[in-house]
């Protein structure tokens, strides 16, 4: 039998564009940063999310080297958290899941797409090698204000990124002449140990001390203060560690006790 050479053409088109589709499917579902829902990375009660170790508390942890995981709750119509920072030359897991109703998870410009059905957690490694800006959307029809939820990733250059936390526990009030303590909670997230400086500022006293914050850990940190070097009256402080600042008002009050027992004995 004898094929016309343009039927041998249109043959050979047709097998082309087979051989494509096939091509453009498997990419679909297996190509890199192309997550298909599965259960290895397990499944989780949506009613359970705020108890759970690993979304209770959703956000960027450091896992060692330059590897970072980071937890994500999806509900409507929000992503928790909803501004995500990881440094650049960084590897980072997302694991995803929803409180509420199917969403995805899609930073724009990038191959991270993924659905995020309730019951499921949504696993997917991506690397990041520049500083850059990204959104973060959701392509799955969710409810009236599917159209607002959005989220942002910010990978940042390596020496500008931490996971230090700051908080700090101070009196409001204090009876002139007697000491008080001010102290400074420093946590530290990431695995190495983190040495800085924590300074107190309040009224003209200034404070300083040198802590080590062993990796993933809290330091404590204390400053006594002697009220009757500030006086009587309302005196502002300021914690600061590295680029975090917490700060306050401290009331020095007089003390009335001795008057009130001096009182008594005159009565009497």
């Amino acid at each position: 039998m004898n094929i016309h050479t343009y039927e041998k053409v249109w043959l050979a088109a047709a097998m082309v564009l087979i051989v494509g589709f096939i091509a453009t499917i498997t990419y679909g579902a297996v190509g890199p940063g192309i997550a298909m829902i599965d259960d290895e990375a397990g499944s989780i009660d949506p009613a359970e999310i705020n108890d759970d170790e690993r979304f209770a508390e959703p956000g960027v942890e450091h896992v060692g080297g330059n590897e970072y995981e980071v937890t994500v709750v999806a509900q409507a119509w929000s992503y928790s958290p909803a501004e995500i920072e990881v440094p650049a030359n960084s590897e980072v897991t997302f694991y995803v899941t929803s409180r509420d109703v199917t969403h995805s998870f899609s930073v724009v410009g990038t191959n991270v797409n993924t659905m995020v059905i309730p019951g499921q957690v949504s696993e997917m490694t991506v690397q990041f090698d520049e500083p850059g800006e990204y959104g973060i959307l959701c392509n799955e029809y969710c409810g009236e204000y599917h159209h607002t939820m959005e989220g942002k990733l910010n990978v940042v250059p390596e020496d500008e990124f931490d996971l230090t936390e700051l908080s700090v526990e101070a009196p409001d009030e204090v009876d002139a002449g007697n000491e008080t303590t001010i102290t400074a909670n420093v946590s530290n997230g990431m695995q190495e140990d983190l040495e800085t400086t924590a300074t107190l500022e309040i009224g003209e006293q200034q404070s300083e001390r040198d802590v080590t914050v062993a990796g993933d850990s809290t330091e404590q940190v204390e400053f006594t203060v002697d009220t009757a070097d500030l006086g009587e009256g309302d005196h502002d402080w300021t914690v600061t560690v590295d680029d975090y600042e917490e700060s306050g008002t401290l009331s020095v009050v007089a003390d009335d006790g001795n008057a009130s027992a001096d009182g008594g004995d005159g009565d009497a």
